[in-house]
């Protein structure tokens, strides 16, 4: 017996929520793994979304930027234009500090799709009949629309309906009826959107304040401030050194932890395993019988005095960014209060922190597959509320990539929502992927590899990542050519040229840049060993003196680069830092354009301390806004010469036993409205 085919409709599933919903939205971007995370932006920066949106046929599309603050409820809308292919574009700005989602919206428009038609007929008759339809669809606006802009259209449907009738009228008379542009822009504000599709989901987005992405650190021992030899810096030695950190134009200035520090373990100078009795240890060693994380180690002052130092810093333009470590000594109350919190061994001791061979003895690593975890996460959180509370807004993190990912995410997310301005800076010299993790999780910014570029090549290759793809959107970098814990080979001979062209790296590739201060400025450079990249006589473990008045301290150097950053809006950002060709590889060229394009800056810099280098760099005029046929001015910054320079090729000269580097800004020929030549 043969079955026959079933008579009834095979229905689309339930899977299918709406099938005349046209558009299709492909993709949506910036996204940091598809929403997952936030994109970063800062007060004031526009966020430039694209979206790749279409439709079956040749209807018209209408595309809808969509964005408001997380905890508003009002959604703004902006139009998104077409740049060809199915791309649409929009801009919006974050005005405030905060966690903010956009998505995308977008619609087959009949009325548009109907007025695009009647742009391109010429038949009479088509005219005619197509005037009726339009009259629908205008006559449908006008029933979205409020009293006025309703009656209004209301008007011109029905007037539309009636010259398509009347013979007399001339179709030409009709088509222009039809295709009023002021009445148009009327019907567009009240679409019919019944049939939108949206991106899902939305995607998550954090403001920041501007500090965030442009910020310049400068790292002291609280404890070496003192002017006198051998005697324990205080707060108040910190206050004494303020202006002379601002004039250098810094403005965040870092402490490593304030907090007590173990007498258990504790290490003496150069890291010896046995300390002698007057042995200060290392401050990373946290926590005695005085406190923990959330005390101050008595020989720095009082809680008073250092919010003293905070109010006197805010003076002076500068920031205090305090250390958080999250590890203990093994004298720290937590040892006792809650032992659930480590790794005990057979042998009924903690698990010290260790890195084979090396060995902390001094140093307790948190258990964070306790049991106990949410117990250990709740405090640790608490330690930043504390300082903030304090009037602390920056977190230099030690080693976050020690501790648990999800972790990280909580506790900024919490923090975030709670006190939006806070700013985390990730220590963490590790995997790039790691690295990259973190970001993403919340961290504002994040120490880099640089210390470990020193090449043309890598320079270039490193920074051309880290300044394009994806990345940009989460990665913000800042860049160090020195920590207590690194002494790179390169600054172990002490060469002023050496020191001064590492810093001009390091402050114009990126927006954002420290130095472990007195160190750098005073070129200290003896390794504890050979081929150790620890410093001999370490300030980690003993107190120092430093000579601020010594004759070749590189402060002036240091105050000239820092005013050269606040002065150029270029250096503001890493979104446009673009190599430029020249033909000797112990020479580095590159630029960078501000987003209004008013400002070219452009670097060369000679990676070899000893020898005068020279090559051609090719620079296209126009690629910095500057006409072919004329000549401009560079302006070299750092000698403050002047230099005219005309087409793509220029000879650039270096000697290093001057000043290792030129810092030009372009300054444009222009004429004004009385047609008199000038430079901008």
């Amino acid at each position: 017996m043969t079955k026959t085919a079933a008579t009834h409709p095979i229905l689309p599933d339930a899977t299918i929520v709406d099938g005349r919903v046209r558009a299709v939205i492909d993709a949506v971007l910036p996204n940091v793994d598809g929403g997952r995370f936030a994109v970063k932006r800062v007060v004031g920066e526009s966020m430039a979304v694209t979206a790749h949106c279409f439709t079956d046929g040749h209807d018209v599309l209408r595309v809808m930027l969509r964005w408001h603050m997380e905890e508003q409820a009002e959604v703004h809308e902006v139009p998104m234009k077409p740049l060809g292919n199915d791309v649409w574009i929009a801009e919006f700005t974050p005005l405030a500090v905060g966690r903010y989602l956009y998505s995308v919206t977008a619609w087959v428009d009949p009325f548009e799709s109907w007025r695009h038609d009647m742009s391109r007929r010429v038949d009479d008759d088509d005219i005619r009949i197509a005037s009726q339809v339009g009259a629908i669809e205008i006559a449908a606006a006008a029933a979205r629309a409020p009293c006025a802009d309703g009656e209004t259209l209301a008007r011109w449907a029905k007037a539309l309906v009636t010259a398509a009738a009347e013979p007399a009228t001339d179709a030409k008379t009709v088509k222009a009826l039809a295709l009023d542009n002021a009445m148009a822009e009327l019907a567009e504000r009240y679409p019919d959107r019944k049939h939108a599709a949206y991106s899902a989901p939305q995607l998550p987005l954090v403001a920041d304040r501007a500090r965030a992405r442009f910020s310049s650190w400068y790292e002291l021992f609280p404890r070496s401030a003192s002017p006198e030899q051998w005697r324990h810096g205080t707060f108040k030695d910190v206050q004494a050194r303020l202006p002379a950190i601002a004039a250098m134009g810094f403005n965040v200035l870092y402490f490593p932890p304030i907090h007590p520090i173990g007498r258990v373990q504790r290490k003496g100078k150069n890291n010896a395993l046995l300390a002698d009795p007057d042995d200060v240890g290392s401050p990373w060693a946290i926590g005695a019988a005085e406190g923990g994380h959330k005390s101050i180690l008595p020989a720095l002052g009082t809680a008073q005095e250092f919010r003293q130092l905070l109010e006197r810093a805010a003076d002076f333009g500068l920031e205090i960014a305090l250390d958080i470590a999250f590890q203990c000594a093994p004298d720290h109350p937590y040892v006792k209060t809650h032992p659930s919190w480590f790794r005990w061994r057979p042998d009924r001791t903690v698990q010290y922190a260790e890195n084979p061979p090396k060995k902390y003895q001094d140093i307790y690593p948190f258990n964070f597959e306790s049991d106990d975890w949410r117990g250990l996460w709740a405090e640790l959180k608490s330690v930043f509320d504390h300082w903030i509370l304090e009037g602390v807004k920056i977190f230099r993190v030690d080693n976050p990539h020690t501790k648990a990912f999800p972790f990280w995410e909580w506790a900024i997310g919490e923090i975030k929502r709670e006190h939006p301005d806070v700013l985390f800076l990730a220590e963490a010299f590790t995997r790039p992927k790691v690295m990259h993790r973190l970001a993403k999780l919340g961290f504002s910014q994040s120490y880099t590899y640089f210390t470990w570029r020193n090449s043309k090549q890598e320079l270039t290759e490193y920074f051309t990542e880290l300044s394009s793809g994806p990345r940009i959107d989460y990665f913000r970098p800042n860049i160090w050519p020195n920590t207590p814990d690194i002494l790179h080979e390169q600054l172990q001979s002490g060469e002023p040229a050496m020191f001064m062209a590492r810093l001009v790296l390091a402050a114009t590739l990126a927006a954002s840049y420290g130095i472990y201060g007195p160190a750098y400025e005073l070129r200290e450079h003896l390794p504890k060993s050979p081929g150790s990249e620890e410093y001999l006589n370490s300030e980690k473990y003993q107190l120092r003196n430093w000579n601020y008045d010594d004759p070749d301290s590189l402060a002036p150097f240091i105050t000239r680069i820092n005013q050269i950053r606040r002065d150029n809006p270029a250096l503001h950002a890493d979104h446009d830092l673009r190599f430029l060709p020249i033909d000797n590889d112990q020479i580095l060229a590159y630029a960078k354009t501000s987003k209004d394009g008013n400002n070219v800056v452009v670097m060369v810099v000679n990676l070899d301390p000893h020898n005068v280098q020279s090559g051609t760099v090719q620079l296209d005029p126009e690629s910095i806004g500057v006409d072919a046929s004329h000549p401009f001015q560079m302006h070299d910054l750092l000698s403050n010469q002047r230099f005219l320079w005309k087409g793509q090729h220029h000879y650039i000269r270096l000697d290093p036993h001057s000043v290792p580097a030129h810092v030009f800004v372009v300054r444009r020929r222009m004429r004004d409205e009385r047609d008199f030549d000038y430079y901008l």
